[in-house]
Formats: C-alpha cells, structure tokens, sequence
C-alpha cells in the first residue's frame, strides 16, 4: 500500500493546519493511501548546526525531536505532506528547522517522492509561505503535487477552515491529485525505471579560494 507522511508545523494540534490536513488524510484513506501524522509544531526542534554529523553516520546528531524517526519512515514513503500556519509571511520556524535537518541529514534518494505543501492563514503570507515549502522538494527531484487552487485555507481557529469550503475543497483535490501520481509513478517506475540523475557538475564561484568544510 503507497505510504503518505503529514507534518503538522503548527502548535496546535487540532487548530487551522491540522484541519486541512484531515481534510486530506480522509481522501487518502478512500483511496487507499496509508498515513502517518506527524506532530512538529509541538516540539522543541533544534536548527541544523552545520556540524556535519549526518554526512559521517547518516542521521542528525539530534534526538530530542522527531527527525531521525521520521527520516526512517521517508525512505520507505511514496510522498511527504508539510503543512504550516503563517508567521510573518512564513512558515513555521519549528517546520522550517524540521525539513533543513531532514532533507539535509537523509543521503537516500528522495526522487520522485510526490511532494505537496500546505499553509493556513488568516489573511495574507499565505503564497510567501507556500512558495518556502516547495522549495525542499523542487531541489530534491520530488515532483510537486498541485490543486485547483492554491494549497491554503484560511481562518484564525478551525472552525473558520470548516467554513472555507473552498479551501477545504482544494486540499481534497491535492490528496486526490496527489494519489494518482504516486500510483502513476510507481507503474512508469516499473515499466521505465527512473530517470538518470546527473551529479557530476557541482558549480562554486570561489575565486580560487579554498570553501570551508
């Protein structure tokens, strides 16, 4: 069964973000896509330090929040949710800490994982934040899954999400947009393979200047 995780940014766990993604966990229970809800805006997540742990032992030197587990669960997932409310125009700093230290201490192959992000506002941010997200998985190979609008809802509690039926409308369309490229990239997979990545070309203008390791 096609496996999908959800990150929760928010600190509540039954607030504005988490409604939207229930929205979406219940599409893909319809379509037969198994969940696993991950709660982040709870915990205290420590920022990536740079200290180059990941690259020797292949996890982060952090165990005190939920990075290594859920760097276990991606390697064997088909797509990963991230959802976040807006602060100032951008997501989350509890989320925003969580992916650095995801994508940056997972050496596994995240290519053509379906990729799909979320963000609840009460007004505005709402596409500065939106535009945040996708980038850790445009940068990762993971095609990104779309609706028929933008991926938000708006409200400033969970009962205003309930009333936004049109952004309530446009996440079940991402779940549903985002089961059928899960299921069509596992069967082009199986027929083609996946594409050839290139990494040889790695482009840093130093001016002959030695980079820090």
């Amino acid at each position: 069964m096609p496996k999908v995780i959800l990150l929760n940014g928010s600190p509540h766990i039954h607030g504005c973000t988490a409604t939207a993604l229930n929205e979406m966990m219940n599409v893909f229970e319809e379509e037969h896509i198994d969940t696993y809800l991950v709660q982040v805006g709870q915990k205290e997540v420590r920022a990536c330090t740079s200290c180059g742990y990941c690259r020797r032992s292949g996890r982060c030197i952090f165990n005190t929040d939920p990075v290594n587990e859920v760097a276990a669960k991606f390697e064997a997932a088909d797509g990963l949710v991230v959802g976040s409310p807006v602060y100032y125009a951008s997501p989350n700093g509890a989320i925003l800490s969580f992916m650095d230290r995801l994508f940056y201490s997972t050496s596994y192959s995240k290519q053509m994982k379906v990729g799909a992000a979320i963000v609840s506002c009460r007004r505005g941010g709402n596409t500065a934040s939106f535009d945040v997200l996708n980038k850790y998985f445009t940068i990762s190979g993971m095609p990104v899954a779309s609706s028929t609008y933008w991926n938000q809802v708006h409200g400033a509690k969970a009962e205003d999400v309930l009333k936004d039926l049109e952004g309530l409308q446009t996440m079940r369309n991402l779940a549903r947009n985002m089961a059928f490229m899960i299921r069509a990239i596992a069967d082009a997979k199986a027929k083609y393979g996946l594409p050839q990545v290139e990494r040889e070309a790695f482009t840093s203008f130093c001016d002959g200047k030695v980079l820090p390791e």
